[in-house]
């Protein structure tokens, strides 16, 4: 009976989690949509060239522009390095589009507050500062030669389809991609990729949480992130937490759920930005890299990728913390404890029934053969 509770438990926790995002969930969703749709990507080769500080701000640009899915970032990553992009400004472009989108940041501010928001929008580009540096430190062309081979293999490694129809071209102005029939059918269809790229990675997040919020004490959550002990803990925040994003295998917003269970069991506010900034370094996506651009890119990637997070971590941390923008409070009362009628149940309603709007569009418009044609 004990056991039975422990787990009903936990689904009702992951329950109410999910019913407290479900809004800013489908209102991420719908905007990510609408910015596919309006912005053109399908020559973001060309606009990558070299690793000079133009190229990079195009790629954070487009890449906060692009599906918050990591899996769809390292396969059009991987599109636009083949296509010539400079395999630096592709990083960057990744590290965008997983970290620098609106429905992360969204999710962030209603899940923990908006400071966490700001500090993923802070520490975003000086991470990918420090993976561009790290890289002309440590890159070799003839390294870079060889991934180019590699990639060049296309070899499938998940999300293929969703990458290639968010590089599509667009033709009409902006607003006309956006407000025409064809413009309204696009969003739908986007709308409906967005949730069929990510359903697995939100539901396994708000289970994983769900399980670790109602199962494990806080008392193990403080000694393993060493609580209390200050400086040590800041520190260690930073070093431990992309390990707990690599074990948990979930990645993108995903995440965000199990950050607010590590933030109540104690981890720094640094070791918060570290785990979610973390998600292109879980197991399976470093296999990818292994696919795409061989045994040595993938390692190389790795380290780079996990210095540049722990060093913005850190330096986030100190400057969060000597400007007062560390949140005090550690619960989780941010999540409403039942379900009742209230903003959120108001928005849910407005937002699901958008949703079916946009759902039925797809359904009319070819959506489920287009999915099909994707894999």
């Amino acid at each position: 009976m004990q056991v039975i509770n422990g787990v009903l438990r936990a689904l009702e926790l992951a329950g109410i989690m999910g019913w407290d995002v479900l809004w800013g969930l489908n209102l991420g969703f719908m905007i990510a949509a609408i910015v596919d749709v309006a912005v053109s990507k399908e020559e973001m080769g060309r606009l990558m060239p070299d690793s000079s500080p133009r190229s990079i701000g195009i790629a954070m640009g487009l890449g906060a522009a692009s599906s918050s899915c990591s899996y769809a970032a390292v396969a059009m990553g991987r599109s636009i390095f083949r296509k010539g992009g400079d395999f630096s400004a592709v990083m960057a472009f990744q590290f965008a589009a997983t970290n620098l989108v609106i429905e992360l940041g969204i999710l962030l501010a209603i899940f923990i507050g908006w400071q966490f928001t700001l500090a993923e929008f802070v520490g975003g580009p000086i991470m990918i500062a420090f993976v561009v540096l790290l890289f002309r430190l440590l890159l070799r062309p003839r390294m870079v030669d060889d991934a180019r081979s590699h990639a060049d293999k296309g070899l499938r490694g998940s999300m293929e389809g969703h990458a290639a129809m968010a590089a599509m071209k667009k033709s009409g102005s902006i607003l006309s991609r956006i407000i025409s029939r064809n413009g309204m059918t696009a969003i739908s269809h986007f709308y409906v990729m967005n949730w069929q790229m990510l359903w697995k990675d939100i539901l396994g997040g708000l289970l994983i949480a769900g399980a670790l919020g109602a199962w494990v004490p806080k008392s193990f959550w403080e000694s393993l992130f060493l609580s209390g002990h200050h400086s040590l803990t800041v520190v260690w925040g930073a070093v431990v937490g992309p390990f707990v994003a690599i074990l948990s295998f979930v990645c993108s917003i995903g995440n965000v759920p199990l950050a607010l269970i590590l933030w109540n069991g104690g981890i720094s506010f640094g070791g918060v930005i570290a785990f979610l900034f973390a998600d292109l370094l879980i197991i399976p996506i470093l296999n990818i890299y292994r696919k795409y651009y061989g045994k040595k890119m993938a390692g190389l990637l790795f380290v780079v990728f996990y210095l540049a997070i722990v060093a913005t971590a850190l330096i986030v941390d100190f400057v969060f913390g000597r400007i007062g923008l560390i949140p005090s409070f550690r619960g989780l009362s941010t999540v409403t404890p039942e379900i009742t009628l209230n903003y959120t149940t108001i928005l849910n309603v407005v937002f699901l029934v958008a949703s079916a709007l946009l759902g039925v569009r797809f359904l009319r418009t070819g959506g489920p053969a287009m999915l099909r044609e994707m894999g």
